[in-house]
């Protein structure tokens, strides 16, 4: 598996010194690293995702955009993600030798919108995509946390990205267990890399009463299926209302906290590694936590 980590800071301050009618264009350029292979599980227009999503403004100057820019070089930042990136890949190798993974992981990061509460508030500055085998896509907004912490959810992502190139993930039949499970396995993996203090916010915010509240309504809904009914279960309701999903009555990132529960009671239970766990089934690990599901 080779990781190819993209230089985007060259790329985003030039497409910040254009006029503001040909930077979607330059932004696709940008992301066309990851265009084909988004583009063949059904996501064909990134720089639609980019302006729906939790990215940089292009339709207007913002001297704070370039700025940022800078200020991500100059912390070393496609430095750190590359190296916290070549880390986990030698973990997982050495932890699952059998496990398929993508000839070539492209890694593009891009800097996100600096007035959207998602990225900034909820999500702490920082986020990622990588659960489609060759594709991650990291988005920030500098702050001190997401400058610490922006490498390891790279080694998150990977985990994701080699977990999809073993376990199926089908959009129609895709279970909260399974994913709930999936987030679970990629923080305890980075804490397994680089300690507590790496894992990110949305895997630790929970704790007493109300983790176990969501615990409960959370492994409750385990065999709900299907791709638009799982984001109030992972995500909570706020970003579920985003999405245009349905809430359910849970906190922000209750899926992620919940699946560390049940990941740490797999672990616990078997003397495995998160890096060894990357391909077993969902089933089996909440199986090994001592819950049964139906899917």
């Amino acid at each position: 598996m080779k990781i190819i980590v993209h230089d985007t800071a060259s790329a985003m301050l030039d497409l910040l010194e254009r006029p503001a009618a040909d930077r979607p264009a330059a932004l696709a350029q940008l992301l066309a690293p990851l265009q084909e292979t988004m583009s063949a599980v059904g996501i064909p227009d990134l720089v639609q995702l980019h302006r729906a999503g939790s990215g940089f403004p292009l339709d207007h100057d913002d001297p704070r955009l370039a700025e940022a820019v800078h200020r991500m070089r100059d912390a070393g930042v496609w430095i750190r993600v590359e190296d916290c990136l070549g880390a986990a890949r030698e973990r997982l190798a050495a932890a699952a030798p059998g496990a398929a993974t993508a000839a070539d992981v492209h890694v593009v990061l891009v800097l996100g919108d600096p007035d959207d509460e998602h990225l900034t508030v909820r999500s702490a500055g920082y986020l990622g995509t990588g659960g489609i085998p060759g594709a991650i896509h990291l988005m920030m907004w500098p702050t001190g946390t997401s400058l610490a912490k922006i490498g390891h959810v790279a080694a998150h992502e990977l985990h994701h990205n080699v977990r999809y190139a073993n376990v199926v993930w089908d959009p129609a039949t895709v279970t909260v267990g399974e994913q709930v499970v999936a987030e679970g396995l990629a923080e305890a993996f980075v804490r397994e890399l680089a300690g507590e203090q790496a894992m990110g916010p949305w895997a630790t915010a929970l704790t007493g009463a109300e983790l176990d509240e969501a615990y409960e309504k959370v492994t409750a809904g385990l065999d709900v299926a299907g791709m638009h009914r799982l984001p109030p279960y992972v995500y909570g309701d706020a970003t579920a209302r985003l999405m245009g999903a349905e809430p359910v009555g849970l906190p922000d990132f209750a899926g992620y906290a919940v699946g560390l529960r049940i990941v740490d009671a797999h672990l616990a239970a078997t003397g495995l590694t998160a890096a060894e766990s990357v391909a077993l089934p969902a089933r089996t690990i909440l199986a090994n936590a001592g819950i049964r599901t139906t899917a």
